[in-house]
């Protein structure tokens, strides 16, 4: 089979054929083991066995206590020093530890919290409009997609206003470093780049939180440095921790969608003017059909805790598996013809925000809204934005992010 999951050259092949390829996996009667090469500064791994098919991505993300994200979800792994200078993220934390985290964290993204948020994303979604307008379509990334989450997220933490820019700019760099490295120099170049730019990140978080835990503000970060009722609370590591993720995972999702999603529109014209023909009615749905479609972060891997038999495979204890979500939101059994965008899809089952399970995307309902907003926004404001041309991608095996797309309106 001419098909490697593990080579990064797989990852430079154009969408549609790595699309074929998945296909082509789907169709055999078990996972396929792919070993793994020697990467400078990271974890070399005997291998992964690809989970592809929709059920298989279900049935290891429900199955938390055997498929866990211990020691690492990111494929390869990173070295154990890592956790030491950073600390831990919830993601790779299983129950009780990841339970704990998000006891406190989730009580940030509760309904009654994201409808207060509704008002702020409006008028940021509005600024962004009026400065596209202003400087002329350009880039539809810079100009529109990369701004509106790293905006919604610096307001969620009150973070200063003379410290935006820095954040955008450290948040850039630690989403590059997912991307494939074309050389051993530009891989140490791009680590050294990432380990300051993520340091960076966690140093302002923990100021603010000892200032907010002497002067609570009444925003996230006050939030998560006072007890909640159960009196837990995030030490300061873990606040920056959990910033980190925050800004990089939270910013990904919605930008990704965002900028696949204004090309989707663009080459399915039909099912534009159907979304138009009544937005509230269609959009909710449209939303999670983007999602399926774009399926923002492609794989996170997951570590054996016990032998296990997976669809007649007998997998081992310390074995390693990769949930490949983009493969599984095309798989053929669940969505019919799923290269198709169809905003009128039975998309209820897609994975693009994680399997089904603890893991499940805390940020899910934060993205749809800023998706929401801002596509409603841009519509009705700018009724003839269109696409031009084919999107730059990041050559990434793990984040789906399009470095630039041009647009006119």
């Amino acid at each position: 089979m001419d098909i490697d999951l593990a080579d990064l050259d797989f990852w430079r092949r154009p969408l549609k054929e790595r699309h074929e390829a998945f296909a082509r996996l789907r169709q055999l009667d078990h996972p396929v083991f792919f070993p793994e090469k020697k990467v400078p500064f990271l974890r070399s791994g005997a291998g992964f066995y690809a989970l592809v098919r929709h059920a298989d991505v279900v049935e290891a993300s429900r199955n938390a206590k055997v498929f866990s994200s211990e020691p690492a979800v990111t494929n390869p792994e990173p070295p154990g020093w890592v956790k030491q200078v950073f600390g831990e993220s919830m993601v790779n934390m299983d129950d009780p530890r990841h339970a704990r985290l998000r006891r406190i964290v989730t009580r940030s993204f509760s309904p009654k919290m994201l409808a207060g948020l509704q008002s702020d994303i409006e008028s940021a979604c509005g600024r962004i409009v009026d400065d596209a307008v202003a400087q002329g379509p350009r880039d539809f990334v810079q100009q529109v997609a990369a701004r509106l989450p790293i905006h919604v997220i610096c307001d969620m933490l009150d973070i200063p206003q003379e410290w935006r820019e820095r954040v955008h700019k450290h948040v850039d760099i630690s989403t590059a470093y997912t991307g494939i490295r074309p050389s051993l120099a530009r891989t140490v170049q791009m680590a050294g780049q990432n380990m300051l730019a993520l340091l960076a990140l966690q140093r302002m978080v923990i100021k603010l939180g000892h200032e907010r835990a002497a002067d609570p503000k009444g925003d996230l970060v006050s939030l998560l440095v006072t007890a909640n009722p159960d009196g837990e609370k995030l030490t300061y590591r873990e606040l920056g921790s959990f910033f980190a993720l925050l800004l990089v995972a939270g910013n990904e999702t919605a930008r990704n969608t965002m900028a696949h999603g204004i090309k989707l529109l663009t080459d399915n014209p039909a099912q534009r003017e159907l979304l138009m023909s009544d937005f509230d009615a269609h959009i909710g749905n449209a939303i999670e059909e983007m999602v399926r479609h774009v399926s923002p972060i492609m794989q996170f891997r997951r570590t054996l805790t016990q032998d296990y038999s997976l669809r007649g495979l007998e997998l081992k204890k310390g074995d390693k598996v990769v949930l490949f979500y983009g493969s599984a939101n095309r798989d053929e059994s669940v969505f019919p013809d799923p290269d198709r965008f169809d905003i009128t899809r039975d998309t209820k089952p897609h994975v693009g925000f994680g399997g089904p399970g603890p893991h499940f995307c805390l940020g899910a309902n934060l993205a749809r809204q800023e998706l929401r907003t801002m596509f409603r926004t841009l519509l009705t404001r700018l009724p003839g934005i269109r696409t031009v041309g084919e999107p730059e991608l990041l050559e990434s095996n793990f984040d789906n992010s399009v470095r630039s797309q041009a647009f006119t309106f």
